[in-house]
């Protein structure tokens, strides 16, 4: 992005994945394009396929300025609620950038704080490719790390539903109750609590 005296002004993208789901992390990424190196076909990482997302992840990291990724846990969602857990998950993924931008372009329209200038940008997943470039790289490592969980907590299937509501995954909850990385703030979680 150029400003008025035609000089490039530093602006990060950010945004999160991992609101909706009943279990897991949100993770946030930040990333700052290099202009002079573009990517096609950036997108909102919702509309791409697994493998098209792991592709252009690696294109990204290698091509950027810049990226990072924050995030805030279980234990800080069920606090803090899910609002403001997400917020503070783009918070620190901006703060893990090697390089400060000047302007942070959040996707959606609540802003974390930070010390530069941010603007929330309605469907900026769609819209703005920095922007776009982070919702891959969170859905990337998001779900890797819904994989990661599967391994450590077996039949939940979290490698299949990523944590979301699915009828599967809730008739796992109503059989053998909630994993240590459930969401007990939510409320579908809370239904299933007290099953041993």
């Amino acid at each position: 992005m150029s400003s008025r005296s035609g000089v490039s002004k530093l602006v990060a993208g950010v945004d999160e994945v991992g609101r909706g789901p009943l279990a897991g992390p949100v993770v946030a990424a930040a990333v700052i394009l290099d202009e002079t190196r573009p990517i096609e076909g950036l997108a909102d990482s919702k509309v791409l396929t697994p493998r098209r997302r792991e592709e252009l992840s690696a294109v990204i990291k290698e091509r950027a300025l810049c990226w990072a990724l924050g995030r805030a846990e279980v234990e800080e969602i069920d606090r803090l609620n899910i609002l403001q857990a997400s917020l503070l998950a783009m918070q620190r993924a901006v703060l893990a950038l090697t390089i400060q931008p000047e302007l942070v372009l959040v996707d959606g329209n609540q802003a974390p704080r930070l010390v530069c200038s941010v603007t929330t940008v309605i469907r900026g997943d769609v819209t703005v490719p920095s922007i776009s470039a982070a919702s891959i790289l969170a859905k990337v490592e998001r779900d890797a790390e819904m994989c990661r969980m599967d391994r450590i907590h077996p039949g939940y299937d979290f490698s299949r539903h990523k944590g979301y509501p699915t009828p599967g995954h809730l008739k796992v909850l109503a059989d053998s109750g909630i994993s240590p990385i459930h969401r007990r703030s939510f409320a579908p979680v809370r239904r299933f609590m007290h099953i041993p």
